[in-house]
């Protein structure tokens, strides 16, 4: 489970309706507490996808537009990272959009994404954000739904 407050919620929709049509992207962090995530801040983050470069390093036919893809930058994560460590607080996560697709992670997702970690997806349908779920890999590194609690 992953807990967060409703100013956290809207700091997420927000980016996701303010960088629409585009993918949106951010960092989580927060607590691990058991098996919860308690977020303390959500960090939203500049989408660095480079579809040139993703072409070069991937191949002509799975390199994405920054309306299908995304990526936060190398060194804004080990920057964020640091200062995550420095508050002792961790990276529990990455939240992300899906513009006019559903809150469900793609394949792409799935091959990027780190065990450990919460991903919150939104989905934004013409420019307004609804529907919202996060997910988390599980042991055969499918993604698994995850309970989203609202805290005070």
């Amino acid at each position: 489970m992953i807990r967060l407050s409703q100013e956290h919620l809207q700091t997420i929709r927000t980016h996701a309706e303010n960088t629409y049509p585009d993918e949106c992207c951010g960092i989580i962090l927060g607590h691990l507490a058991s098996e919860d995530k308690i977020v303390v801040e959500v960090m939203p983050t500049e989408n660095a996808w480079n579809t040139e470069a993703a072409t070069e390093f991937l191949g002509e036919d799975t390199a994405e537009s920054k309306r299908r893809q995304y990526t936060i930058a190398p060194e804004v994560m080990l920057k964020t990272q640091k200062e995550a460590r420095d508050r002792s607080l961790n990276i529990i996560g990455i939240f992300h959009s899906h513009p006019d697709h559903p809150a469900i992670p793609s394949e792409c997702d799935r091959l990027y994404a780190w065990q450990g970690y919460s991903y919150i997806i939104v989905s934004v349908q013409n420019g307004k954000a609804g529907e919202l779920q996060s997910w988390s890999l599980d042991k055969d590194r499918q993604f698994q739904a995850e309970a989203i609690e609202n805290i005070k």
